[in-house]
């Protein structure tokens, strides 16, 4: 009998060690180092079928590989097809990581119930009862759907290889375990190996696998940061679970752009794709108010208009406030300096709270423009025309710095019915015979003549 072997791994980053220590090398996290046994057995985790064995492959010229476009699985959710560049990838591995209750299980049981593809759904944290309850409040047709509650990986390949999926999804990747690693689930080791038979069998079958992810408290998937390394695609689904609004992002993506977005609303029959985002990021109100301005922005190959909110007022502790929420608290600062060096506005005493609507954070800087006009707005307490909207760039020395993509910009606020839209003077525009009236402005004082004077 072999002997057992083991070593030493920190739960938090996945780091191996020989011995145990207090601090691990890598994270700087104290006493996540734990001892875990390894100890293989000379089987075959995933075997295919032999009379389908590859022949090894050989190095071949670029110009002689197969170009073809690989066909992909349409999922039935634009949102999802979206975020994945067209559809799921045959034989790719998906990882979809997010906080507890956001609605990962929901999501993907939803997508289950709705495939025209045979459907294998692997659950290890509920029961059959349990998922039947949750379909049937989803959706009561499911004729493709698969449900198996099963942690041992050996026992999931035995029942696949009866079924023959087209589609495999897991729930989740850390309550799988296999009888090669002598680790409880959710370990370090046992992640890295069931991970791994599931590349494999993924490979070889080009049958493609989803597996859902735990988060930690930081917010980054659980377990080695090599799993994300292996995996294909990773998916984070984002969302206050306050509120009804789930925001689902591409973080990895061998197969397509990483910059898309898909919306979702939970509601109580599931997740509803959100195809016009401005819905929910602009508030509807009668009444204008003063504080407010209209963005332009885009998410990917997405134009969205969001909505700005700022609140400018006396500082009654001596120390200004400066408070954002879904936008960069130092370009903030940057941008108050800029108001107060090139136009003349004397913020240094005034506390400047800064929220962006719905809930979303955006990194773009073409919404410069209509922070600027909130600010200015609420300062001095006159309200923006709710017909108006924003996109531009603004510099350090005052100047309306042009945007990419202003056209598709430009075309998004009239589909959506604003009147006027106020860009830079240095875009070069070419839409002819817009319904939507494009003022051009070349610095911060253009803007405040232009609203305020």
């Amino acid at each position: 009998m072999s002997k057992v072997k083991t070593s030493f791994f920190c739960q938090s980053c996945g780091s191996q060690y020989s011995k145990w220590q207090g601090q691990c090398n890598a994270c700087k996290e104290w006493n996540t180092i734990v001892e875990e046994i390894i100890q293989k057995e000379e089987k075959v985790a995933w075997k295919a079928d032999t009379s389908e064995i590859k022949k090894a492959s050989k190095p071949l010229l670029v110009k002689e590989i197969d170009s073809t476009q690989e066909i992909r699985m349409d999922t039935c959710d634009g949102e999802l097809n979206r975020v994945l560049g067209g559809g799921i990838v045959p034989g790719s591995l998906i990882l979809l990581g997010g906080e507890p209750g956001i609605g990962k299980s929901t999501l993907l049981l939803q997508i289950s119930l709705k495939l025209p593809y045979k459907t294998l759904y692997v659950s290890g944290e509920e029961s059959q009862k349990q998922i039947k309850m949750r379909a049937e409040r989803i959706t009561p047709n499911g004729d493709n759907c698969y449900i198996l509650t099963e942690t041992k990986t050996q026992n999931i390949f035995r029942q696949i290889q009866e079924i023959e999926p087209e589609i495999v999804i897991i729930d989740s990747i850390q309550t799988l375990h296999t009888d090669y690693i002598e680790s409880s689930p959710g370990s370090i080791s046992q992640i890295r190996e069931t991970t791994a038979e599931l590349i494999k069998f993924a490979k070889e079958t080009n049958v493609p696998v989803i597996l859902i992810g735990h988060i930690t408290k930081d917010g980054s998937i659980a377990g080695p940061k090599i799993l994300e390394h292996m995996v294909d695609t990773v998916l984070q689904f984002e969302g206050d679970r306050n509120h009804v609004y789930r925001i689902l992002r591409s973080l990895k993506n061998r197969f397509g752009s990483t910059a898309e977005l898909g919306i979702y609303e939970m509601q109580g029959s599931g997740l509803r794709e959100v195809s016009n985002p401005s819905e929910i990021l602009i508030s509807h109100k009668n009444e204008e108010l003063s504080g407010t301005a209209i963005a332009s922005t885009l998410e990917g190959m997405r134009p969205l208009m969001i909505e700005i909110q700022a609140l400018v007022s006396t500082a009654v502790y001596g120390t200004p406030q400066r408070s954002t929420t879904g936008y960069n608290a130092k370009r903030l600062n940057m941008i108050l300096a800029v108001l107060e060096k090139r136009a003349g506005f004397r913020l240094g005493a005034k506390d400047v709270f800064l929220n962006i609507t719905g809930g979303i954070s955006v990194d773009d800087p073409a919404i410069d423009l209509a922070v600027v006009a909130a600010i200015l707005s609420s300062n001095e307490d006159i309200p923006i025309n709710k017909d108006f909207c924003f996109a531009g760039e603004v510099g350090l020395s005052g100047e309306i710095r042009p945007v990419n993509r202003v056209d598709q910009r430009i075309q998004e606020a009239e589909k959506l019915g604003f009147s006027t839209i106020y860009v830079s003077k240095y875009n070069k525009i070419s839409l002819k015979n817009t319904g939507i009236k494009i003022q051009l402005v070349a610095k911060i004082e253009d803007i405040v003549s232009e609203l305020f004077g």
